[in-house]
């Protein structure tokens, strides 16, 4: 498989202060393991565009995107939107990068340039809903991905594959109505956002699991209701959520998943993928706080895109 990693500069240079874990040392992490791994030469290395405003307003409302535009502080101060989504001088510009890595992964996934993209960018997206930002992130990568898959190349059925700790509830807010989007997601319950967990159905089957779930319960319930789900809907594209702070070393959350978890998941993703999408896959980095694993976790997921493990 032909595989491609988007990211940009711009991403390191938003920060919510030192004390927070949404920090600039994660995109760091993930580029040491790449190197350690031996991955750096291997896997095509892109620049991530930015974001034009028609591609966020496709998912967000002109009001959403005002209160990050207009809200930008001055270089060196802070202005927080909520306890711990806060915008620098340099965060509206990062987020334009990360949905711009989103959209174009997108088109060069389509185009056949690649079979599939993974995009190393923050901040995050999956918890920003359409009309606000919330939970480190500020618009959502992944959403705003899917909505230009299909309303600007003409996809009719796309999958969101979720695997963060913390349930993506911006994105199953944008597509809650929307026969064309299958969501499947694990999070742990009760847990950060504190949503209710939704009813199963034709198009969302997010899955609540209980801290100190491990990887067997975990590969259990993906091929139980995730995969049946998925061949039902035979998306012809499939976007990720991709969060590793489920893993057992990262102390955001307390779900026991390892790196060999992360890839089984992907190789179920890509069989999916492979059956009815063309392969077509667009990876976006979520969650990860422990940094060691988060490196690690990466490459797991990358090599297992690549068909390199």
């Amino acid at each position: 498989m032909s595989t491609a990693i988007y990211s940009h500069p711009d991403c390191l240079r938003h920060e919510m202060g030192d004390w927070h874990p949404e920090c600039p040392e994660r995109l760091r992490a993930i580029d040491d393991q790449l190197i350690l791994a031996r991955l750096d030469g291997l896997i095509e290395q892109r620049s991530a565009p930015l974001a034009g405003l028609d591609d966020v307003l496709r998912n967000h409302t002109p009001g959403a995107v005002a209160l990050v535009r207009d809200n930008v502080p001055a270089l060196g101060d802070y202005y927080p939107l909520d306890g711990d989504t806060i915008l620098c001088h340099d965060s509206y510009r990062a987020a334009l990068r990360a949905a711009g890595a989103a959209v174009a992964a997108t088109d060069a996934v389509i185009a056949g340039e690649v079979d599939n993209a993974f995009c190393s960018v923050r901040p995050p997206g999956h918890h920003a809903t359409p009309t606000e930002p919330m939970g480190f992130c500020f618009f959502n990568n992944v959403a705003i991905a899917a909505r230009h898959a299909m309303e600007v190349h003409g996809l009719e059925r796309v999958a969101i594959v979720d695997f963060d700790v913390h349930h993506g509830n911006g994105t199953a807010d944008a597509f809650r109505n929307d026969s064309r989007v299958l969501m499947v997601s694990l999070f742990q319950h009760p847990f950060y956002p504190y949503c209710d967990p939704e009813p199963f159905s034709a198009t969302s089957v997010n899955v609540p699991v209980p801290a100190l779930a491990d990887g067997d319960t975990v590969r259990k319930l993906v091929t139980e209701l995730w995969l049946p789900a998925l061949h039902a809907h035979r998306p012809q594209m499939i976007f990720v959520s991709a969060g590793f702070d489920g893993h057992r070393e990262d102390d955001m959350g307390g779900i026991g998943l390892v790196e060999s978890d992360y890839a089984w998941i992907t190789r179920q993703i890509m069989a999916v993928a492979k059956l009815y999408a063309r392969g077509r896959i667009v990876s976006c980095l979520e969650g990860g706080y422990a940094l060691s694993a988060l490196g690690r976790s990466v490459v797991a997921h990358l090599k297992a895109l690549a068909e390199l493990d």
